[in-house]
């Protein structure tokens, strides 16, 4: 069985406003994260952690119908690896695989959904990537570049990325305990010196943070 977490409780302070109820053609992003996830066979339950707006929103969307594995919408923690150790404890205890993804990627395909999930199922470990294409340069605080980087290995970390729930419990689990800040679920893997493999998305899978993105997001939707 697998769990999917959609992590929805950022503050949206970049954007100014809720950018998870913003209007992406016409339809919310994070309904439309959510009907990814409804539509992918190989997932069980969806559960949802966000705040006070997002659930009550997602409240009224359930009624509408279509989102029967939706199974727990729940309050967020002050960090986003908060939220995900709460959404963690609401999965089914029949759960044997995880799957963690941010509300703000609307365009995450059923597709690419299956393919982490069956990579976790081979390998317990998978993250959705996409390789680096375009020219790195490091610059100093004045904004002047100081060198040229080397792309060779370097991937664009996404999301989901997809686990199986001992070894995400354990991650987590050491996280809490050692007081870290991760910023997505490779980092809390790599606190226990576990390695991650890359999922690579041919397919545009942009995070909603700017409201720009939401133009940009809409123009893959044509």
């Amino acid at each position: 069985m697998t769990s999917a977490i959609i992590v929805a409780a950022g503050s949206s302070r970049r954007m100014g406003f809720n950018k998870l109820l913003a209007p992406l053609a016409g339809v919310p992003v994070l309904r439309r994260t959510l009907g990814q996830f409804q539509a992918c066979a190989d997932v069980s339950e969806i559960i949802v952690v966000g705040g006070d707006e997002v659930r009550e929103q997602i409240s009224h969307w359930q009624q509408a119908g279509g989102l029967s594995k939706l199974v727990a919408v729940i309050a967020g923690g002050a960090e986003r690896h908060l939220s995900v150790w709460a959404g963690i404890q609401a999965c089914s205890t029949q759960t044997k695989v995880i799957a963690v993804h941010d509300g703000a990627r609307p365009l995450i395909t059923p597709t690419q959904i299956s393919k982490c999930i069956n990579a976790a199922r081979e390998q317990q470990v998978a993250a959705c990537a996409r390789p680096m294409t375009e020219t790195i340069k490091r610059a100093d605080a004045s904004g002047c570049i100081t060198e040229s980087l080397d792309r060779t290995g370097v991937w664009v970390m996404e999301t989901p990325q997809v686990f199986a729930k001992e070894l995400l419990v354990r991650a987590y689990e050491a996280v809490i305990r050692d007081g870290a800040l991760v910023t997505d679920e490779v980092s809390a893997m790599q606190h226990i010196g576990v390695p991650v493999f890359v999922v690579e998305n041919t397919a545009p899978n942009p995070k909603i943070t700017f409201p720009a993105d939401l133009i940009l997001a809409e123009r893959f939707l044509l």
